[in-house]
């Protein structure tokens, strides 16, 4: 009976311990599971409001100058702040300008076909590094690796770019920045951490690479792919570098960033141009005006498509959710 008392005794004795240890290891936890504090709570929101004043507020300026009069213009001194004047006369003369209207058809086509050049290009080639059992694969990955540290050069790349002829043409615009190891390093790895047990089974079932690839890694790994094409977008869309290079003097070819580019840092008429004077012969257009409103122009296409891109980000997320 006495050994029965003391064996309960000492088990109690234990079970406080245990639950006081746990208690201090409660009490103790990191500070990031802390709940949290007013201050932290007033310092994140006033954090996230800055930066989200730092976006809006230049769109906002650039938004409101394009809608703006010479006159409002002129009493801002420069860029306007607060709407004062309205008018969509910049708007109107800058649609009527051929060389903008060409210049949107051209960035709207060598966006679209370059994003899908290159991510065919980078979805084949980042699947056939992934697969731990296809030729050659190691040594591809460390040839890819190479270039993004040793390149030719500017100028090789320019001689090589001519001698094919692409001169003056729109492929120049394309091909010599159709592919980023880097995306594909990206989409590599997430192509070898699809779960093995779904190829598998896809084998089993009589499927081959091509319809794996297209049935089972591309449906879960569908965020990285958006967020790799919208990359491959908004680079063709911004480029204007090539076009310096291989077409600077025909201004019918030009895509509308080295249009943008010509307006802003020239102030004057493109060859062929209405608008010779850039807004001097127009006395209800301010040449700022003029300006902001082709930046405007840049802006509305990548902001048009941004939700559609966000929505197959979070389905990405939630397919990508069965990776093993």
């Amino acid at each position: 009976m006495t050994d029965t008392l003391t064996l309960t005794r000492g088990a109690e004795a234990a079970g406080a311990r245990t639950r006081a240890g746990r208690g201090r290891a409660g009490a103790e936890r990191p500070p990031w599971q802390e709940p949290p504090t007013v201050v932290g709570q007033a310092a994140k929101g006033l954090t996230l409001v800055g930066v989200l004043a730092a976006v809006l507020v230049p769109i906002w300026i650039i938004v409101v100058t394009s809608f703006s009069t010479p006159g409002a213009v002129n009493r801002a001194g420069g860029l306007v702040i607060w709407p004062d004047g309205l008018t969509v006369e910049p708007y109107r003369e800058m649609l009527a300008d051929p060389t903008v209207r060409t210049s949107l058809l051209v960035s709207l086509g060598v966006t679209l076909v370059g994003t899908v050049l290159s991510m065919a290009v980078s979805i084949m080639c980042a699947y056939g590094l992934s697969r731990p059992r296809s030729f050659g694969h190691r040594f591809l990955l460390v040839l890819l690796i190479v270039t993004m540290f040793v390149n030719g050069g500017l100028i090789p790349t320019f001689l090589v770019v001519t001698d094919l002829g692409g001169y003056g043409k729109y492929w120049a615009l394309i091909l010599p920045s159709a592919v980023s190891v880097f995306n594909i390093l990206v989409l590599r790895s997430f192509y070898s951490e699809t779960s093995g047990e779904l190829i598998d089974a896809a084998r089993i079932d009589g499927a081959g690479d091509w319809r794996i690839l297209v049935s089972v890694v591309l449906p879960t790994s569908r965020a990285v792919t958006a967020v790799v094409a919208l990359f491959y977008a908004v680079g063709y869309w911004n480029s204007f570098f090539n076009v310096m290079l291989y077409m600077p003097t025909d201004s019918q070819k030009w895509p509308l960033q080295y249009v943008l580019l010509t307006y802003v840092n020239r102030g004057v008429g493109l060859p062929g141009s209405v608008n010779s004077g850039f807004g001097s012969a127009h006395a209800q257009t301010a040449p700022l005006s003029l300006q902001m409103a082709v930046v405007v122009l840049t802006l509305v296409p990548l902001l048009l498509v941004y939700p559609f891109v966000q929505k197959h980000f979070r389905t990405g997320v939630l397919t990508g959710a069965i990776k093993g």
